[in-house]
């Protein structure tokens, strides 16, 4: 077994047990969406069931951080970082065109963040990616259940009609939680191989082709490429740890080359790119979106709308943006836009700044905890810096892109104690303590030296 080796190997790997993982599994099962959401709310509507459906989430994860709070403790700067984040959306409802929904999504938000500094504290090394990898799994297997047996739930009928949306609302939803499956699954393939552990890659390889066949099902170009950056980066450092330097050298001059040549190439030729991605310069109306937003957040630059107030159903500002583009826009399509009309430029910046900072300890660490974990913090980090320039991920009050980044910045500030030595068994215990031992021969002279045993 993969904890014997370990143990043989004189480390004690410091995986949480079966009962807390599916406990784990269980939030992140919740904060995807899955299945709940669209069989009580069809419409997309936030209804009182579902509100009090989530108060055993948040006793499970109150449970969680209480049960590890020795370990969650040790994460205070992502505290201090998080509690600046939760106190600015709190501050907003004072300017907030609908503050009961503030208040109450600033509540919801700082408990799913207590959950992310938890799962980055406490399922260190590869244990992340592979709860993921379960939890993603069975959410894969559900989705094609629904598409088979159920495919008024599973299967578009009318926008998108044909493709394939699983345990959620809409295609795209599921194909970013199959995105995520696919890179935890690839990281812990690279992290048991970079680790030489005998163990079964049945689960891993079973997760990683579901995860991916339902990411090409959705036909989402956006997962489609978020699942090329994630899988190829977990894939392209585990070549590079093979290899020795003269691969290291040529590989990131090959990918500095080709970056600069896609640079080259979509600054030239952008719309023909995006005609070949099946689509159209203004990327399906969220340039037309884009630009009405953006004189919203030239009205209040500083201040915003107040965090998650801007797209209610009463809200005048979100009226006048879907009578402008004749479309009912559910959200600004860019995370970093809806973070501008929500909390203005200091939200922006604040959410900037502990992306960066997470990035650069996640390289910074690159070679131990990104070998141990499968480079899971950095594909991951990467393909959500790219999934916030097409979809509202930042800063979000229940979901779970979200909270994976802030996992990630727990663990980028929280570094791992020292290796534990495994206890030798008993055995080997009463054979140290019986071994032979040298000691001087005084009656024949102190130069001559024979085994006796003391």
């Amino acid at each position: 077994m993969a904890a014997d080796r370990f143990q043989s190997a004189g480390i004690v790997q410091g995986e949480p047990p079966l009962w807390e993982r599916l406990a784990a599994g269980f939030v992140v099962f919740m904060l995807t969406g899955a299945l709940i959401a669209p069989v009580l709310a069809p419409d997309q509507g936030e209804t009182p069931i579902l509100r009090l459906i989530w108060i055993p989430v948040y006793a499970v994860t109150a449970g969680l951080v209480a049960f590890r709070f020795d370990k969650v403790i040790r994460a205070w700067p992502a505290w201090l970082m998080l509690f600046g984040l939760i106190a600015l959306a709190y501050v907003s409802k004072y300017w907030s065109i609908d503050p009961a929904v503030t208040q109450r999504r600033v509540i919801a938000m700082a408990i799913n963040s207590a959950f992310a500094v938890y799962v980055g504290c406490v399922f260190r090394g590869v244990a992340l990616p592979r709860m993921l990898m379960w939890t993603c799994l069975v959410m894969a297997v559900g989705s094609l259940i629904m598409v088979f047996a159920f495919p008024r739930i599973g299967v578009h009928q009318y926008d998108n009609a044909g493709l394939w949306r699983g345990l959620w609302y809409e295609k795209n939803q599921m194909g970013l939680v199959m995105v995520v499956g696919a890179i935890s699954a690839a990281a812990t393939l690279a992290a048991d191989q970079i680790a030489g552990v005998a163990r079964r890659p049945w689960a891993p390889v079973l997760a990683f082709a579901l995860c991916t066949l339902l990411v090409l099902a959705t036909q989402s170009k956006t997962s489609l490429l978020c699942w090329m950056l994630g899988v190829g980066l977990v894939g392209g450092w585990w070549v590079l740890r093979q290899g020795g330097a003269a691969i290291t050298i040529a590989a990131v001059w090959l990918g500095v080359v080709v970056s600069a040549l896609g640079a080259w190439i979509w600054n030239s030729d952008s719309a023909v790119i995006l005609a070949l991605l099946g689509k159209d310069p203004s990327l399906t109306g969220r340039t037309l979106i884009w630009e009405a937003l953006m004189r919203k957040v030239a009205e209040r630059p500083w201040t915003g709308y107040g965090f998650s107030a801007f797209w209610g159903e009463d809200s005048i500002p979100a009226l006048e943006i879907r009578l402008e583009t004749q479309w009912p826009v559910p959200s600004a399509h860019n995370g970093w836009i809806d973070l501008l009309v929500q909390l203005g430029w200091p939200g922006a910046f604040a959410v900037g700044g502990v992306m960066a900072l997470s990035a650069v300890l996640i390289i910074a660490r690159l070679g131990g905890m990104g070998a141990r974990e499968g480079y899971w913090s950095l594909a991951y980090l990467a393909v959500f810096t790219a999934l916030s320039l097409s979809e509202s991920v930042l800063m979000t009050h229940a979901n779970l892109p979200w909270v994976l980044m802030l996992a990630i910045l727990s663990r980028a500030v929280t570094f791992e104690p020292a290796p534990v030595r495994a206890p030798l068994a008993p055995r080997a215990v009463r054979a140290y303590q019986n071994r032979p031992r040298i000691a001087p021969d005084y009656v024949n002279g102190p130069a001559r030296r024979r085994p006796v045993r003391l």
